[in-house]
C-alpha cells in the first residue's frame, strides 16, 4: 500500500549496524597496535572497511535522493533541521573545550606556576603558520560560498573550479597543521595547557578532514550531474559544516594562539 504522506520511511539497511561494528573494531585495533599486540596493517585494514561501508551507505542515500525521488519537500526541510541541530551539537562539543581552557587560563593553578601559559611552555608564534592557516581557511570559506552562488546560477563548470579550490585549501590547512604539530616545543602531557591545546586544535583538525571528505563527495556528485540549482542539499549541508569549521578556527586562533602571545 502506498504511503499517504510525503515523508520518506527509510528501508531496512545493514550499513548502520555494520558501520558501528567496523568503528568499534577500528578503535580496538588502534589500542592493540599502541600496545604492540598487532601490526599497523590490521589498523589500516579496519579503517578501509569503515570507508567501504560508509561509501555503500552513502551510495544508497544518493540513490534515494537522485533516482528514487524520496527526498520530497518535507524530507528536505527535515534534513535541514537535522543538519542545524547537528551543527548546534558540535558547537556544544567545542564549548566544553573552551570552557575548560578559560577555566584554567583565567585562574591559573599553583601547579602551572600561577602563570598562563604555564612556566616553561614556549608558545607558537601566531603570526607565522597559525596566521597562514587562518588565511587559508577563511579563503576556503569564500570559495565554498562562490561555489554555492555558481550552482544557484547554473554555472556548474565554475562551481567545480571553486569547489576543487576549497578542497585543495582544506588539504593545505591539514598539511600545515601537521607541520605545526611537529614544530611545537611542548606536548599534550605538558600541563593543562598542552592537553587543552592539542585536544581542541586536534579535534578541529579532524573536523577539517571530515569537511574535506564531505566536499569531495559533492564534487563527485557534481561531476555525474546529481546536483542542480534546485536540488543540492548535500552541498548546502557540507557548506554549512565548512563555515562552522571556519568560525571555530577564528575563536581558536584568537584565544589559543594570539591572546597570550
Amino acid at each position: 500500500m502506498l504511503n499517504k504522506h510525503s515523508f520518506h520511511i527509510v528501508d531496512l539497511s545493514p550499513w548502520p549496524l555494520i558501520s558501528s561494528f567496523n568503528i568499534m573494531n577500528f578503535l580496538l585495533t588502534v589500542i592493540f597496535w599502541k600496545m604492540m599486540i598487532i601490526s599497523i596493517k590490521m589498523v589500516l585494514f579496519c579503517f578501509f572497511l569503515i570507508l567501504l561501508t560508509l561509501s555503500l551507505w552513502w551510495r544508497d542515500v544518493m540513490r534515494e535522493s537522485s533516482y528514487q525521488g524520496h527526498h520530497t519537500y518535507n524530507v528536505y526541510n527535515s534534513m535541514k533541521l537535522s543538519m542545524i541541530l547537528f551543527i548546534i551539537s558540535e558547537m556544544m562539543f567545542f564549548t566544553s573545550f573552551f570552557w575548560s581552557y578559560f577555566h584554567m587560563s583565567l585562574s591559573p593553578e599553583l601547579d602551572t606556576g600561577n602563570n598562563w601559559p604555564p612556566t616553561g611552555v614556549s608558545l607558537l608564534n601566531p603570526y607565522q603558520t597559525p596566521l597562514l592557516n587562518t588565511v587559508i581557511l577563511l579563503s576556503s570559506g569564500a570559495s565554498v560560498t562562490l561555489t554555492h552562488y555558481s550552482i544557484l546560477n547554473k554555472k556548474y563548470k565554475i562551481s567545480l573550479f571553486f569547489l576543487s579550490l576549497t578542497i585543495l585549501l582544506g588539504m593545505t590547512f591539514s598539511f600545515f597543521q601537521f607541520l605545526e604539530y611537529n614544530w611545537t616545543e611542548f606536548s599534550m602531557s605538558d600541563s593543562s595547557f598542552g592537553s587543552t591545546f592539542f585536544m581542541t586544535t586536534g579535534f578541529h583538525g579532524m573536523h577539517v578532514m571530515i569537511g574535506t571528505a564531505f566536499l569531495s563527495i559533492n564534487i563527485y556528485r557534481l561531476l555525474i550531474n546529481q546536483l542542480n540549482n534546485k536540488h543540492h542539499f548535500s552541498f548546502e549541508a557540507s557548506a554549512w559544516y565548512w563555515h562552522f569549521v571556519d568560525v571555530i578556527w577564528i575563536y581558536l586562533y584568537i584565544f589559543m594562539y594570539w591572546w597570550w602571545f
